[in-house]
């Protein structure tokens, strides 16, 4: 095995999220254009346990970049840091992972959500 293999499985790391910058454990975070969620709120010395892969289940709202837009199973969401809630569909923002379940047209749901891309 290489010996510059500093960790073999990074599923889950203690980073300094971009966004939020102080978030909660369940939270969507971005570590960067890295997606992510909090496993833990964030520590004394700045650091968040995030899960970078998976499946969570989180807020996500049924618009993208044009206005209402229903969000269907396989669409990719997208983190927008200034909305609330952060996912949808804009895809201005980073992109976050994949629908695993439907949105109404302009309606926020908590759906499953495949962490990555």
């Amino acid at each position: 095995m290489a010996k510059n293999i500093v960790f073999n499985n990074a599923e889950r790391l203690q980073v300094a999220c971009s966004d939020p910058t102080t978030p909660a454990s369940g939270d969507p975070v971005v570590y960067g254009q890295m997606p992510g969620v909090a496993l833990t709120a964030e520590g004394a010395d700045g650091l968040t346990s995030v899960q970078f892969c998976g499946v969570a289940s989180l807020s996500v709202k049924g618009v993208d970049g044009g206005g209402n837009s229903a969000v269907a199973e396989g669409d990719i969401i997208y983190y927008v840091a200034a909305d609330t809630p952060k996912l949808s569909k804009k895809a201005t923002g980073v992109r976050f992972g994949y629908a695993m379940g439907a949105v109404g047209t302009g309606a926020t749901a908590t759906i499953n959500v495949r962490i990555g891309y």
